[in-house]
């Protein structure tokens, strides 16, 4: 039987299959004896010791598409960040640090906006203008509504989607409407898995069809900037790419050199100010926190 480990804690795995059903099972010995630790994420093929208890032994772990350091987990397709339009204004500046979280890691971004319906058009405007060259998918939605959800729910289809974003901004709410009916399952899941008075918090996913998976983390509440050089701080902004041949120097950092067409395209409104300013910041406090270990 194959299925997706949507949770590990005290050495327990639990296993989604198709179907809907949750297996708690123990990784074989094989694994610790190669060093393999089975990974939230991981794609598994399991053996039902007790099919009334759904119980069983993970017996093979299937190829990685992707692992992720910070959290730990395997096979995450792409990250949703979801802020809302208004009440709370959206804090371009932690937006900002999300997708640089993301990108180090090698994840595409959808960003989501939330309560739209007590938002207008102008505000809308406002906010694609910022994103628009930012190379990621850009929805509003209204959970309250349910309105863009479908959309949302096609673009989260056969991924597995790691979810971030600041209190406040109806994550919680969003995460109802993609489960639909779905959410008696998943508290007798959760309740199957808080077995052991676990408390700690955990990478855990969230089965929202067969195929498709959200994840919501501790791991990605963190803010850090993690170990990014400074120097490669700009591979996070897709809109200066198309620009950077008109720097004089291969090394621009888009700051101070004379001659940068990152700065040319900015003077002339073809680079969000909001983002080059954010990306000034982040690039001072990278400089800073080497400067520091030195």
């Amino acid at each position: 039987m194959q299925g997706k480990i949507v949770k590990g804690i005290a050495g327990f795995y639990y296993v989604h299959v198709p179907g809907g059903t949750i297996y708690e099972c123990r990784a074989k010995g094989i694994f610790r004896k190669e060093k393999i630790k089975p990974l939230v994420g991981d794609d598994v093929e399991i053996e039902v010791t007790h099919a009334g208890d759904c119980e069983g032994n993970i017996m093979r772990i299937f190829p990685r598409r992707s692992e992720l350091i910070r959290p730990a987990v395997a096979n995450i397709d792409q990250a949703l960040l979801i802020f809302a339009m208004t009440k709370p204004e959206p804090n371009y500046g932690l937006l900002d640090r999300f997708l640089v979280m993301m990108r180090r890691q090698g994840l595409e971004c959808i960003l989501c906006f939330n309560k739209q319906d007590l938002s207008d058009q102008m505000k809308r405007e406002e906010i694609r203008a910022v994103y628009e060259n930012s190379g990621c998918r850009i929805l509003f939605v209204s959970a309250i509504q349910r309105e863009g959800i479908g959309q949302l729910m096609e673009a989260l289809r056969a991924k597995t989607t790691a979810v971030a974003g600041p209190s406040g901004v109806g994550k919680s709410s969003i995460v109802n409407c993609l489960q639909g009916d779905k959410t008696m399952e998943t508290g007798e899941i959760s309740e199957k898995i808080a077995r052991g008075k676990h408390t700690t918090r955990h990478s855990e996913l969230i089965a929202i069809s067969d195929d498709t998976y959200i994840m919501d983390t501790p791991g990605f509440s963190s803010l850090s900037l993690f170990d990014l050089e400074k120097e490669r701080l700009k591979e996070c902004y897709p809109e200066f790419e198309p620009y950077e041949a008109g720097c004089r120097f291969m090394t621009c950092a888009h700051i101070h050199e004379p001659v940068c067409g990152v700065r040319e395209a900015l003077k002339e409104g073809r680079i969000s100010k909001i983002r080059y300013d954010n990306y000034v910041a982040f690039y001072e406090e990278l400089r800073e926190k080497e400067k520091r270990k030195y």
